[in-house]
């Protein structure tokens, strides 16, 4: 492809249309290239404020208007993070100020000004004779530039220093000694969009230039003629005007003195350049800045002094030998895209003859005897570093090389020692994989764009081809056949599109369609709102493919999504021997995938879905290949959330200790609700007693609600079967962990052992318990009311060791592995709360109070015995 070619796509317009970053990564599976990657960023973002200094702010706590020492202690942006001179290690007292609104002064500036130093009440009990204290600080602190706190440059980093309308000089890209004017008309976080001097009306494509503000050949007005370097436009614009016309423009600019007080900011944080031992005619690989997507031999063509060289592409063709060679570009010993002869070799990339060269394999021997010409020692390069954070598949932000305003979401394809292959997204066709270096000052982290308000060009969302052979999501309710088609003609178009989805209509592996059917019960974890805003069915088409659309409308239907993907997690033994997809979801801005098993063929998709339904506590029918048009098979429809998630799924195995109690059917459980009606409410007024304290204590908008409790009303309001299943959701899963070792026994005439742990719990028949499939647990200390708690040392001084022990000695043992797991000691312990354990610990409701009922008790009993 030609250059041309490439140019004109790479200045290819997008619809400028939302574009998140959070979610592309989520939806492509990649990762960000570590925002700590990017030197050149962090450093704009600097104020040259450095944790360590010292400087004199005002004391606020003090009456009258003094002044005492204090210490930076972090920075971020204009906020400093301050420490009086006295406190040491002591943090208590330390302080946030804004730089633009406080106090502020450079050490000694009160002693010039006359005004008074007193030190803080805090500073003063602890140092009797402060005034030696001070001293001592005055004498040995470092302290803060006067610069950074006064005038223009207070607060500001380098990047704002660099308004629209500065003069800043550039020096020509193809001769160090040659510099030229140039006006900033945009600065976009630090990347500069230039105009030369005298380029007024002139195509921008010839007068614009970027740069980043850290670029070594970027410099003040003034430091041309400080360093007697040759004023001159670049080559490629002479043409442009007479040299009349120069002269005047180079009297206008050159003449305006420089502005000393940005000097100092705008070169502190320029990285000295290191001196090279390049000589003239050596030999060397290089990439072509300007069309950067290849490795080619070059030649060191001119060596200005020991700072900077000239690199030319060798070109090996008649016309480029009589015009002096191929492009070249200026380059200093670190500067990004010059390797040593045989790197492309060693590293395992290939290596692009010159153009003009006759032979099918390029070796370096052979072309070094042709040349007449020796290779660039090894020791002319800056060595590799030995650690690398940027891997492959990893995403960034990139400048499309070829139109320099655009910047697209690139994706790293190749990591090879300092340098790496990245591939735009966002154009209209594709260009080559581009070369750049870790260091360069062309990349930037993600969301660098959105930060500083630039477009972004991104891959435009996939539209769905007709002719692909994937599961459609069909929304039928919401399509409407156009006005000019018949209903056969319809019928034949959905008819076409079936068979071309699938492959095969009738095959072995063609999923049917799978129907939503919202009027279906959707138990504990899934919305039923957002249910009924799904399509109403998907397919057909591939199993795989179908289903797992099915199981991803799912999870984003849930309460908590994360929970529904860890229901539908696969478990070690495979029940379906099928296929295993990764599925993704997202709750709270955090992140979370799973494996999940979809079955492959079509005999198996009904059952698979009954179960996953059934796995997921809501209607058998709720989703599968049957419609369901007015009423359930199931009668799912008659009974409220509470009733039909006791039959269904409190009986389940899934939770670690529950015996495998069978599932009841529906018409049984129906039968019973009579009976239980009356004790559920009593019941429940005696838990709520019980509980009231703990419950009422929880802040609004706590994670508490999880899918049991937030989806109680959807159906009817607060019945009172809710007893049942808030003392359910109260169940001791120490009790569930010592039945677990016990048989389940599925007689239905259990023992009537009222249950130790409940006092208040009245011994209920064999037909009414909720615990028929569940053995009498062991006595428990709870029988009576809790014993006032003594401890033998202080929680503040248990390890985590201490606090696994302690619980182990609770009711609430079965959770000490997640105490031993999160690495909880005695000062986490004691910061714990309701709202703290459900979300960190992923608790429901009932184990959570029963946990910070312990934890309060600790609390008490710490307060009493340890706090004075």
């Amino acid at each position: 492809m030609s250059l041309e070619a490439l140019e004109s796509d790479a200045d290819s317009g997008q619809d400028v249309s939302e574009f998140n970053w959070d979610d592309y990564l989520e939806e492509t599976g990649a990762l960000s290239v570590p925002h700590h990657a990017f030197k050149h960023v962090d450093q704009g973002l600097e104020t040259g404020l450095t944790p360590g200094m010292k400087l004199e702010v005002c004391v606020r706590t003090e009456s009258e208007t003094t002044y005492w020492v204090a210490t930076i202690i972090t920075t971020c942006g204009q906020l400093l993070l301050l420490r009086y001179e006295g406190y040491q290690d002591d943090r208590r007292a330390d302080f946030w100020c804004d730089i633009m609104t406080a106090d502020l002064h450079p050490i000694g500036w009160s002693k010039q000004q006359g005004r008074p130093m007193r030190p803080p009440e805090g500073v003063r009990e602890k140092h009797e004779d402060w005034e030696a204290l001070l001293e001592k600080a005055l004498a040995e602190s470092c302290s803060v530039p006067a610069s950074l706190l006064e005038g223009a440059q207070r607060g500001c980093n380098p990047i704002d220093l660099l308004s629209q309308g500065l003069n800043v000089e550039l020096v020509d890209r193809q001769d160090a000694g040659v510099v030229w004017s140039a006006v900033i008309e945009e600065n976009v976080g630090g990347r500069l969009r230039l105009r030369y001097a005298g380029t007024d009306g002139l195509p921008d494509a010839q007068s614009i230039t970027w740069v980043f503000y850290l670029d070594p050949l970027l410099h003040l007005p003034g430091w041309a003629q400080e360093h007697s370097c040759t004023l001159r436009p670049p080559a490629a614009l002479l043409s442009l005007r007479t040299e009349a016309e120069w002269e005047e423009v180079k009297k206008t600019v050159f003449s305006q003195a420089q502005d000393s007080s940005i000097s100092e900011e705008f070169y502190r944080d320029r990285s000295a350049i290191t001196p090279h031992c390049f000589t003239d005619g050596m030999k060397l690989e290089a990439v072509d800045p300007a069309t950067p997507f290849t490795i080619s031999p070059a030649t060191v063509a001119k060596v200005f002094n020991d700072q900077f060289f000239l690199v030319r592409m060798d070109d090996m063709r008649d016309e480029a030998q009589k015009e002096g060679g191929g492009r070249s570009f200026l380059c200093h010993r670190d500067s990004p895209g010059i390797f040593p002869t045989q790197w492309s070799l060693k590293n395992g990339v290939k290596l692009s003859p010159p153009p003009g060269f006759q032979g099918q394999d390029f070796d370096w021997a052979d072309y070094l005897k042709q040349c007449e010409a020796e290779a660039a020692p090894q020791q002319c390069f800056p060595p590799d570093p030995s650690d690398q954070c940027i891997k492959e598949s990893m995403m960034l932000e990139a400048i499309n090389p070829l139109c320099p305003e655009n910047i697209h979401v690139a994706t790293v394809t190749k990591v090879k020692g300092q340098h790496m292959w990245i591939r735009l997204e966002g154009l209209k066709q594709a260009v080559p994989e581009i070369i750049v270096h870790t260091d360069s000052m062309d990349i930037f982290p993600v969301s660098w764009c959105e930060t500083n308000g630039y477009p972004l060009l991104h891959p435009c969302k996939p539209k769905v081809d007709k002719q692909k052979k994937v599961a459609v999501v069909q929304p039928e309710k919401h399509r409407v056949p156009s006005k000019d088609s018949s209903p056969d003609t319809t019928k034949q178009l959905i008819n076409s599109n079936q068979a071309e989805m699938g492959g095969q209509a009738n095959g072995k592996y063609c999923c049917p369609k799978i129907y939503f059917n919202h009027r279906c019960f959707s138990g504990p974890y899934l919305n039923k709102g957002r249910i009924a805003e799904l399509p109403q069915c998907v397919g057909p088409g591939n199993c795989v493919l179908v289903l797992k659309e099915v199981l991803t409308l799912l999870i984003n239907s849930a309460y908590k999504p994360s929970r529904v993907l860890r229901e539908l997690q696969l478990d070690q033994e495979g029940r379906w021997q099928g296929h295993g997809e990764t599925l993704k979801a997202k709750y709270k801005g955090k992140s979370y995938r799973a494996t999940v098993e979809i079955v492959r063929t079509a005999d198996q998709v009904a059952d698979f879905c009954r179960k996953t339904c059934i796995k997921l506590e809501c209607c058998p029918n709720l989703f599968g290949p049957r419609m369901v048009l007015e009423r359930c098979s199931e009668n799912c429809s008659v009974l409220t959330k509470t009733k039909y998630t006791y039959y269904y799924g409190k009986k389940k195995s899934r939770r670690v200790g529950r015996p495998p109690g069978g599932h009841s059917n529906l018409e049984g459980g129906v039968k019973r609700r009579g009976r239980r009606r009356k004790r559920r409410k009593q019941l429940f007024v005696h838990k709520k007693r019980r509980s009231s304290a703990s419950v009422d204590n929880t802040p609004a908008g706590s994670p508490q609600g999880s899918g049991d409790e937030e989806d109680l009303d959807e159906d009817d309001s607060l019945s009172e079967d809710t007893g049942s299943e808030l003392q359910d959701e109260l169940m001791d899963d120490s009790e569930y962990s010592e039945k677990k070792s016990q048989p389940a026994t599925p007689s239905p005439s259990p023992p009537e052992t009222p249950r130790p742990t409940r006092k208040r719990r009245k011994a209920r028949s064999p037909s009414c318990s909720d615990d028929e499939n569940r053995p009498p647990s062991p006595k428990s200390p709870r029988t009576e009311a809790p014993q006032k708690l003594c401890l033998d040392s202080s929680p503040l001084e248990w390890s985590v060791t201490d606090v696994v022990r302690f619980i182990r000695t609770t009711d609430c043992a079965p959770l000490a592995r997640i105490f031993m797991d999160q690495e909880i000691d005695g000062q986490a312990l004691l910061l714990l709360n309701l709202p703290t354990v459900q979300e960190c610990m992923d608790l429901k409701l009932g184990p959570a109070i029963k946990l910070c009922h312990h934890i309060e008790r600790v609390k008490l009993a710490f307060y009493q015995q340890f706090a004075s």
